[in-house]
């Protein structure tokens, strides 16, 4: 008979050391249970073995591209609808400004050097543009 330690194992059972005895042959398997698993993480860390989720059964297309259900698509495209006729309200540079801000992704500087303002100006706009907007929304006028 060996002893051998749960505590060692199975850590979140155990939080302190618990001792039993079993068999020779149980002792043995789990020594190169963990051996096998020891060398497996050796073998992936040298290797850089990373392995894709997508075994051609969808696993990772699933995980990656959450899919809607009917009431969600039409909630997503009226609200789109909403945010671009509230955004159509605003004087042209503030909508372009917000436009390229949250839709195209560029940077408040980025606009101000491609329009020859400050990048205060640019910030102000969109903030003030963002308020009207968010007058216009609660108002439910669309």
């Amino acid at each position: 008979m060996s002893k051998i330690n749960l505590n060692e194992s199975y850590l979140d059972f155990f939080t302190a050391d618990f001792i039993i005895d079993v068999p020779d042959e149980l002792a043995e398997q789990l020594l190169q249970w963990e051996r096998d698993e020891g060398a497996y993480e050796r073998q992936r860390y040298r290797y850089k073995a990373h392995f894709s989720l997508d075994r051609d059964d969808g696993t990772e297309h699933d995980i990656l591209f959450v899919s809607l259900s009917a009431c969600e698509i039409y909630e997503r495209k009226v609200t789109y609808e909403q945010l671009h006729a509230a955004l159509s309200t605003l004087p042209d540079k503030q909508s372009n400004r917000i436009y390229a801000h949250y839709f195209l992704g560029m940077s408040k500087a980025s606009i101000a050097r491609a329009e020859g303002v400050s990048r205060n100006v640019v910030c102000s706009s969109i903030k003030r543009g963002l308020k009207n907007m968010e007058q216009l929304l609660k108002k439910s006028v669309f």
